[in-house]
């Protein structure tokens, strides 16, 4: 990336203190930077690294008072996350990743359908009756089942497997060894004691703009679909059973594992390890903490709960402080 600091601050709509003309050609840490590098500060227990920094440039908030002298430019913002996470997507598109189709494997049959720029890389195999939207790109190693659709702009990370009929929307990207649309858990007790797999028949449907962590597993429905919304961020290792339906613009951290028919509301923010009973329903905007047991649902909205048993934040924390008493 080579660009002129005055057209990142039009990007992220910035205000420039200091030198406008400078060509910003990497982004890097406030502690790593060099020169030509930008930079941000948003929180201020990094501030001292912004006095020593090489950096050329670096983003911090309108509000921002510097302590001392400064040999960059600053470029003020409301947000400074906001503002480097929008800088970085500008970034990833200006350095895309390089894609090969010299030994990729495609079912070309009537119901196949791949845009013309779409790019498939080496030894992916993509099956019949796949749709593939304007610059969906698919790594080396992927398997795309029968009659999956994946939605304009996804990408598709190397060793990732979708499997039939699974559908993916646009802006969503999938990262290394994700499996989706695998097999539900589900088998029938049978009288001597031996169990009965119950064929699971469904699909798995995800949202637009999704980002599913590496390592994580999506079952398919027994019937209809494991449902995904809109804008939610999934983390590495993450289990979601058959049924289960993620409402829009939830984030769940690494290994927590969701049960069969449980449905997560809106705006949740679930932390890593928890584990969500089958069947459950979770409102909107709970936030759950980390390795916390979810056996019931929970049906007001706007809470904060942690623990075994699932209670409160400060409700659990008092328990906590009279069990050292005992």
């Amino acid at each position: 990336m080579k660009i002129l600091l005055q057209d990142i601050a039009a990007l992220i709509q910035a205000e420039i203190e200091g030198e406008t003309n400078i060509e910003i050609s990497g982004i890097a840490k406030i502690e790593e930077g060099k020169n030509g590098d930008i930079s941000f500060l948003s929180n201020l227990k990094y501030e001292n690294f912004l006095y020593d920094s090489e950096s050329s440039a670096v983003i911090v908030s309108h509000d921002f008072q510097p302590k001392e002298p400064l040999n960059l430019s600053l470029v003020r913002v409301k947000d400074p996350y906001v503002a480097l996470s929008t800088l970085m997507q500008a970034y990833e598109k200006l350095n895309p990743s390089q894609f090969s189709s010299l030994k990729a494997f495609v079912e070309k049959e009537d119901n196949t359908s791949i845009a013309e720029n779409a790019e498939i890389s080496s030894f992916a195999y993509i099956s019949s009756g796949c749709k593939l939207g304007n610059d969906v790109k698919v790594s080396p190693g992927c398997f795309i089942g029968k009659n999956v659709t994946i939605g304009e702009n996804s990408l598709i990370l190397p060793n990732v497997t979708i499997l039939k009929d699974s559908i993916i929307g646009k802006n969503c990207i999938i990262h290394p060894n994700v499996v989706i649309g695998s097999e539900g858990f589900g088998f029938a007790p049978k009288a001597d004691g031996s169990f009965e797999p119950i064929p699971q028949l469904g699909n798995v449907i995800i949202g637009d703009h999704v980002r599913i962590g590496s390592g994580t597993t999506i079952d398919r429905a027994t019937m209809g679909s494991t449902k995904i919304g809109n804008g939610v961020k999934l983390d590495n290792l993450i289990q979601i059973a058959h049924n289960v339906e993620i409402d829009d613009h939830t984030v769940i951290a690494a290994q927590t594992g969701i049960a069969g028919s449980t449905k997560i509301g809106k705006h949740c923010i679930i932390g890593g390890q928890v584990g969500f009973a089958g069947h459950i329903k979770i409102a909107d905007y709970t936030k759950i903490g980390s390795q916390a047991s979810v056996t019931k649902s929970i049906t007001k909205s706007h809470q904060s709960l942690t623990g075994r048993p699932l209670l409160p934040v400060n409700a659990y924390l008092r328990l906590l402080s009279k069990l050292k008493n005992l």
